[in-house]
């Protein structure tokens, strides 16, 4: 299986979309395999100078409705969830090796909390199963991403 991954990587540039493709085509299988991994940590007062300097920088990162939760919050907890939505879009980006430019923009990923509160990476780029973590500190946002196979 080694080799016919190092192939499928070699012949589709890192293209996964078309290398998952081609690898069903063949009846071939990813089955719980990790594709993509990628992590980003940003810091909070950074964010927090962007957001005040230019109030489009929350338009361009956050989708609708996470600019509708992202109003509800007080402006300590704004600043810690907008670093993390950011750094867990980046770290998506890298996962799935494009970054965000013109294949991928931060319009096109959005992060949620499910009913519990456990943050839910949706994408149009999503090639799996998508795991995020997301953690703050005083100073800091860091996230996590894993993209799974699909089964």
């Amino acid at each position: 299986m080694f080799v016919s991954l190092f192939f499928y990587f070699y012949c589709y540039e890192n293209d996964y979309a078309k290398m998952l493709v081609a690898i069903n085509r063949l009846g071939g299988s990813l089955r719980n395999m990790i594709i993509g991994t990628g992590i980003d940590i940003v810091e909070l007062q950074r964010i927090e100078e962007a957001m005040n300097r230019h109030r489009s920088f929350i338009k361009r990162i956050l989708s609708e409705k996470e600019a509708k939760f992202f109003q509800t919050l007080s402006d300590r907890r704004k600043v810690e969830f907008l670093a993390g939505r950011f750094a867990a879009k980046e770290a998506f980006a890298k996962a799935v090796g494009t970054g965000i430019g013109k294949q991928l923009s931060w319009q096109d990923i959005e992060v949620l909390p499910d009913s519990n509160g456990k943050p839910m990476l949706r994408a149009n780029k999503a090639l799996g199963h998508v795991h995020l973590s997301i953690s703050h500190s005083k100073e800091y946002a860091v996230a996590n991403v894993i993209i799974e196979s699909h089964e």
